[in-house]
């Protein structure tokens, strides 16, 4: 299992949510990130996914 970090913020710049997120691969891990953008209403906020300092998933 990879260690990967879901993180979002407002357009201000802060920080509204970070979570760490355990997947196999880096495939997984942006389907398990894109979900709990869904669940949290979070998917239209800038945000990122990274793992090890490789960048994933990004949306401004």
């Amino acid at each position: 299992m990879n260690e990967y970090f879901l993180t979002v913020y407002e357009p201000n710049g802060e920080m509204v949510f970070e979570e760490k997120i355990e997947a196999a691969d880096d495939q997984a891990a942006q389907e398990v990130g894109k979900k709990k953008l869904d669940e949290k209403n979070f998917t239209n906020h800038t945000h990122r996914l990274t793992r090890s300092g490789k960048l994933l998933l990004f949306h401004v």
